[in-house]
């Protein structure tokens, strides 16, 4: 076979031999390549992955608020959702995701969650009405918290907040010691549709909370937590065998 011959060859052999490799037995299939975790930014996956064992599937809550709670997106901007999603709840249960306080996840992921949570909103669910601010706009007075409990919540939570008919206990002492106040203010605001309790228009017929009355509510439940959760017992009593402490 002369040079000419040869050259043309060379083409049609590449091809088999390319075809050859692409077809062994462990070549890697097109599409198989693993994506790094880091580079994952797709909401749904990242959603599913970090917050829908709380929050539930597609925001509908669960052992966590619904996210999808159109009062919730009401009150809760883009600068709320990052930042809870970002750096968590010191002292509860909602981690920190971002890993600039910790978690795994990049900037990017968080944006990508941010949106996709944003995304769920509904800006005329609400009609008309104004819902109260995310944050309190001054201190609650536990007081006055104790007679708004009596008229907006007894009904359903008891006429001491242990429970009643309709709804559990709200001052447990292990529950109020992994929710903040604002998590109690946003339940206050948003309700628990997922769990059958209102929002601040419907404890009472015809009878909105108001602002102050909500930070009412909150500054009394406040004022149930313990000092020290998850030890219901003195530190120090009277051992009767040895009549020494313990």
């Amino acid at each position: 076979m002369n040079r000419r011959a040869i050259l043309a060859a060379l083409p049609a052999f590449a091809l088999l031999v390319c075809a050859a490799c692409t077809s062994s037995p462990g070549a890697p299939r097109a599409g198989s390549e693993v994506v790094p975790p880091s580079a994952v930014v797709e909401f749904s996956v990242l959603y599913g992955q970090n917050c829908a064992g709380c929050h539930g599937a597609n925001g509908e809550g669960g052992a966590a608020i619904a996210l999808a709670n159109p009062v919730f997106l009401a009150i809760a901007d883009d600068t709320v959702i990052r930042r809870t999603a970002a750096t968590g709840v010191p002292g509860t249960s909602m981690p920190a995701f971002a890993q600039s306080a910790g978690g795994m996840l990049t900037e990017k992921q968080i944006e990508s969650l941010v949106r996709g949570i944003r995304s769920w909103a509904k800006p005329d669910a609400l009609g008309i009405q104004i819902p109260p601010s995310y944050l309190a706009q001054g201190p609650g007075d536990p007081q006055r918290g104790a007679d708004a409990y009596r008229t907006y919540c007894s009904s359903c939570h008891g006429p001491n907040g242990g429970g009643g008919s309709k709804a559990s206990s709200i001052v447990d002492g292990s529950f109020l010691a992994l929710v903040s106040d604002q998590l109690l203010r946003t339940i206050v605001i948003a309700g628990r549709p997922e769990l059958g309790a209102p929002d601040w228009r419907g404890n009472v017929e015809g009878r909105p909370m108001s602002a102050q009355e909500i930070s009412d509510v909150v500054a009394w439940l406040s004022s149930q937590r313990p000092t020290l959760p998850g030890r219901p017992y003195p530190i120090a009593s009277t051992n009767p065998v040895n009549g020494g402490s313990r």
